[in-house]
């Protein structure tokens, strides 16, 4: 029973390389499929991700199911992750090379119809995250735009945009100003 928990059935030079390979290939592959599936991760891409996980597990650790190999695999995956998060942040084009660009999905008041279709997103998505910038429709945009990471930010017209503090701070000061200047009866 420890011999199996503690022996690698696979040197610790191939798995490094095992993990590293899978790592870069899923990320190039999530990268290629495109930043839906980050925006909106739904009941059928959570599924996706899960099977996906359980797919590559024996090209991460190979025919090793000791408990020292899958932490070992963990440690190689979570520090591999962790240099190319330093690099990203370091060099500009190395992140925009990982993450992409923005992509603008509508622009004064309309959709993109063809880059919404590229990004295989769904025109009642994009009219829900209008309704949540507090918009009542795309006719109200002024900007659309699916961030690498898969957020999506809505910025909505000049005369279209909800009131903040500081508009209604401007109002009352105004009305304060009126009331002063009415007679008191």
């Amino acid at each position: 029973m420890w011999h199996d928990m503690f022996q690698a059935g696979i040197s610790y030079g191939e798995k490094t390389l095992r993990t590293v390979l899978v790592y870069l290939a899923l990320l190039v592959l999530l990268r290629v499929i495109g930043k839906r599936g980050l925006a909106q991760l739904n009941t059928f891409d959570l599924v996706v991700m899960l099977l996906l996980s359980n797919v590559v597990q024996n090209a991460v650790i190979g025919n090793d199911n000791s408990l020292v190999g899958g932490l070992y695999g963990a440690l190689v995956l979570l520090l591999t992750d962790w240099v190319l998060v330093r690099q990203a942040m370091r060099w500009d084009w190395f992140n925009r090379l990982l993450d992409g660009t923005p992509t603008v999905l509508g622009r004064d008041g309309a959709y993109d119809l063809r880059e919404i279709d590229r990004q295989g997103i769904r025109v009642p998505d994009l009219d829900v995250a209008i309704r949540h910038q507090g918009g009542d429709g795309v006719e109200e945009t002024a900007l659309i735009v699916l961030e690498p990471g898969g957020t999506l930010l809505v910025k909505l017209k000049r005369g279209d945009q909800v009131a903040d503090k500081d508009d209604v701070a401007a109002i009352r000061a105004t009305l304060a100003a009126i009331e002063a200047r009415l007679p008191t009866a």
